[in-house]
């Protein structure tokens, strides 16, 4: 039996003028595995991500999220439906608190609900605990990236997307980023991720998504995207993808 779908789009295109951004990318995404999104620069997978979340709606095909077309809905109705996302450039209200910030989240979550003691346990969740009351502005860059988690977190999303968030850290950093996905995977919320960190995709990930010039050209698990001729040919290269390394893929994990 086939399990719903979390997220699926389908045959999606995005052209701003005269460029073709999105060629009819068709992705079916079930709940509870954490997915990776490779592709070479300008590949399209930012644009896929404001597609999927009403920054940039679909010039033509659809997005449906547990059946219900979203492909024209505003950003703020496709965050109280379950869908949160993280920017490539970390976006925290500068004037306030870390926990201010993530009390913004709360507020624009799908129970608006409100107060500092939620957003104290986002916090705490992931590392932040401590520097609840600082500024951001006193927060260095792999800080202000979990600040940015906790404020997706905070509108309890069952689908949340993340766009290099682990962009800058040192490997120590990338490594306890890697163990809180997991974590937040095992409490159920699906996850999607845009990395280049070839090392992280592998390791972290159940199944690979790879764009090139818009269009969808593999999908699978690491390993059969790892050794696909087209993707290797587009963006892998000779890199050394230590497979070894990447843990085992759930059992129960849907094809």
């Amino acid at each position: 039996m086939v399990e719903p779908a979390l997220l699926e789009i389908r045959e999606a295109g995005k052209r701003f003028g005269g460029l073709v951004a999105l060629r009819a990318v068709t992705l079916r995404l079930t709940p509870g595995l954490i997915y990776g999104l490779i592709g070479p620069n300008g590949a399209g997978k930012t644009t896929l991500f404001n597609v999927i979340t009403g920054v940039f709606p679909a010039t033509s095909g659809s997005v449906h999220f547990r059946g219900r077309d979203i492909t024209r809905a505003a950003p703020h109705e496709i965050a109280r439906l379950g869908i949160a996302r993280t920017y490539q450039l970390v976006r925290p209200f500068q004037e306030l608190s870390a926990v201010e910030n993530v009390e913004v989240g709360i507020f624009f979550g799908r129970r608006r609900r409100s107060g500092e003691t939620d957003a104290l346990a986002y916090l705490e969740r992931v590392g932040l605990g401590r520097k609840a009351h600082f500024p951001v502005t006193e927060l260095n860059l792999g800080e202000r990236k979990r600040l940015e988690i906790a404020k997706a977190l905070a509108t309890e999303p069952e689908l949340l997307l993340f766009d290099e968030v682990l962009a800058g850290l040192n490997p120590t950093e990338a490594a306890a980023a890697i163990d809180l996905f997991q974590a937040i995977r095992r409490d159920g919320t699906t996850i999607l991720m845009i990395e280049h960190n070839m090392q992280a995709i592998m390791r972290a990930c159940d199944r690979i998504v790879v764009l090139h010039h818009g269009e969808l050209i593999a999908y699978g698990t690491p390993q059969q995207v790892a050794s696909d001729p087209k993707v290797i040919e587009a963006y892998l290269g000779q890199r050394d993808l230590k497979l070894e390394r990447r843990r085992p893929a759930r059992p129960d994990a849907p094809g």
